[in-house]
């Protein structure tokens, strides 16, 4: 199931300078003209349900978006139907910069949850890049984060044994998304199946399932008919010998 968009869809509901995102602490703040160009740039907001292909492997999109609310993730699928996740998206997060700039998108996003989307011009993306080199800059830093989270993906992957591959997994998707504030001070709870774990780590589903047994054995997780929910990050986090995310602050289109 693809997105389609309405006239509803695309009525901007929320406005750059009231942006809820922007009250947290882990985005850096606009000065007035770059606020002023944001707002402009703006088409207005896509509403998705569960389950929606945001954006397709080799389609081209006029659009590109910045995650408002909810849950996704990206992946590529092989031709036999086998599915790698690359990552997850959350609110803050961009998506759609790679077709923006490369023609063509080499990897699809679906909903995990219903989503709220804003839309920006793809058409406008260099005027942005001519006339507000702070925003360039961002989505340079953008695009360098994402590499970076992939880095230590592969590293996961590739070197971690498959218990510490759950634990990286959980505990660097929940600490994302306590920075963007899912899940306040309490416990987070992340929208997956163990199918989404074991398509992002490489595993079987059999094996994926006897991991996770492991770590709700150590109580570090719970697993809910609605995904699972996180006790321990610290937890996970020492047993997948990983220190946590390094970035302070971090920008927000």
């Amino acid at each position: 199931m693809s997105v389609q968009s309405s006239p509803t869809d695309m009525a901007r509901q929320v406005s750059c300078a009231n942006c809820p995102l922007r009250a947290l602490p882990t985005f850096r703040a606009f000065d007035d003209e770059e606020l002023a160009f944001v707002s402009s740039f703006k088409r207005g907001e896509l509403s998705v349900d569960k389950g929606a292909t945001l954006l397709s492997e080799g389609s081209n999109s006029a659009h590109l978006f910045t995650v408002l609310g909810g849950w996704g993730f990206r992946y590529k699928l092989l031709e036999d139907g086998r599915r790698q996740i690359l990552n997850y998206v959350l609110p803050g997060d961009m998506i759609g910069l790679q077709g923006s700039l490369m023609g063509k998108m080499q990897h699809s996003v679906e909903a995990l949850s219903p989503m709220l989307l804003c839309m920006f011009e793809r058409d406008r993306l260099m005027e942005l890049y001519r006339g507000y080199p702070g925003l360039a800059y961002d989505i340079t830093w953008i695009a360098s984060r994402e590499e970076r989270m992939l880095d230590e993906n592969l590293l996961s992957v590739g070197r971690r044994s498959a218990l510490e591959r759950a634990a990286y997994l959980l505990a660097f998707v929940a600490s994302r998304a306590r920075k963007v504030g899912m899940g306040g001070s309490g416990k987070v709870e992340i929208p997956i199946t163990q199918q989404h774990v074991a398509d992002t780590l490489g595993l079987s589903l059999v094996h994926t399932n006897k991991t996770i047994r492991k770590l709700l054995d150590r109580k570090l997780v719970q697993w809910r008919d609605g995904g699972c929910k996180v006790l321990d990050i610290d937890g996970l986090m020492a047993l997948a010998d990983w220190t946590g995310l390094d970035e302070s602050t971090r920008p927000l289109l």
